[in-house]
């Protein structure tokens, strides 16, 4: 129980201080989990974060799900995504009860120090992984070359296609490097047979729900199909569900265009997983017995399909990635990886943060707190968001 409530506190802290979305999010992980806590080695940290990239849904919070299953079971998996998920859901409720109080919060110099720390602790990440993940002329080509497809083309069709033609590339051409990679045992404290039920609820769910829906007309049910199929359905990041959910609520005339993109908007300045946008969503429909329940049960909803997944897939990931073959395919996926975050640190996250001299600046000054320093990513996102006030002043 001790190692549970560890896990709760440090990804509370996590979803307190994780700005910049779910790219940064790994990074701020990596820096937690692997540098500072040795809860996983490098590589099989690389391993968590293909397996993620995998699944559909939020990619950050089922990191963080796998990382506290590893470390204390599927209720440490839980701990984990409750600490770095209650911060910006609570914020996100409050601000369903009174939008115009609170708007103008969400504004300010203050979040463009934010965004500049986001895009260092990226660039730690890039360089970390690079190292250990991409260390070779082969693999250092597939990360080059991964990036540079995802910065042509957009779409979750030629992020998974990457992920695939990495993988087939690995299995050919770096088994004896693979075979050398990530022999250090992970342990998963989930049984097979948990395992196999989460996923046959998983599936049941998403074939049954809207199945029931045609036959009971309740907002509850309504509510719960829609935001699980769009936790369900979603590849390539959180911003994708967006569309999604859009298609579920305002359509249906329970939540405003203007609502909807008022609450997007102040989901963009909070720490923690995008997908607590549906925190929002859920306590500005009407027909809860109050905003927070709907807020809390929509939350749920569209979460509970990654516990599903991570759970009945994290018990077979282990065996799998023991095979030489899929070790080396996994080479090839990890050095990938690597390419997704570089293109990633450009666009969104460059592009929209660093704008002025004064911005690379600062930029610099964080990159060397955290990398030569080795001061706590929390410190460096207080700084990072006085400094931004100061530029503003100046």
């Amino acid at each position: 129980m001790s190692s549970v409530v560890e896990i709760l506190l440090v990804a509370f802290r996590l979803g307190l201080t994780s700005f910049g979305g779910p790219i940064a999010h790994i990074g701020y992980f990596r820096e937690e989990y692997v540098e500072r806590r040795g809860w996983l080695s490098e590589g099989r940290y690389a391993d968590l974060v293909a397996l993620c990239h995998f699944l559909p849904g939020p990619a950050s919070s089922q990191l963080g799900i796998a990382v506290g299953i590893t470390r204390g079971g599927i209720l440490g998996g839980f701990a984990a995504w409750l600490g770095f998920t209650l911060p910006s859901a609570v914020v996100l409720i409050l601000f369903a009860y009174g939008i115009s109080e609170f708007e103008g919060v969400f504004s300010g110099d203050w979040l463009r120090g934010l965004k500049i720390v986001a895009t260092v602790v990226v660039a730690q990440a890039l360089w970390g992984m690079g190292r250990s993940l991409a260390p070779d002329r082969m693999r250092a080509t597939i990360a080059i070359v991964s990036a540079s497809v995802l910065l042509l083309w957009q779409g979750s069709f030629v992020f998974v296609l990457v992920i695939v033609v990495a993988g087939a590339v690995g299995w050919r051409l770096l088994r004896q490097e693979g075979g050398d990679e990530q022999s250090d045992a992970m342990s998963v404290r989930v049984n097979r047979y948990v395992a196999i039920v989460s996923l046959g609820f998983f599936f049941l769910l998403l074939a049954g729900l809207p199945l029931a829906r045609q036959l009971i007309d309740s907002l509850w049910l309504d509510v719960f199909d829609g935001f699980f199929r769009s936790g369900s359905l979603v590849f390539g990041g959180g911003h994708v569900v967006l569309p999604l959910l859009q298609a579920e609520v305002v359509p249906t005339g329970w939540v405003t265009n203007d609502e909807f993109i008022a609450g997007y908007g102040v989901t963009q300045a909070v720490p923690g997983p995008l997908f607590t946008f549906s925190a929002y969503l859920g306590s500005v429909i009407d027909g809860f017995p109050a905003k927070w329940v709907g807020g809390l049960f929509a939350l749920c909803a569209v979460f509970l399909p990654s516990f599903l997944l991570v759970i009945g897939i994290l018990p077979f990931w282990g065996a799998l990635s023991a095979r030489s073959g899929f070790r080396a395919a996994l080479s090839g996926i990890n050095a990938a990886v690597v390419g997704f975050v570089a293109a990633a640190l450009y666009d969104p996250i460059w592009i929209t943060a660093v704008l002025l001299p004064a911005d690379f600046a600062l930029g610099m000054v964080a990159f060397g707190l955290l990398v030569f320093w080795r001061c706590p990513p929390w410190l460096v996102v207080l700084i990072g968001a006085v400094a931004g006030v100061v530029l503003g002043l100046i």
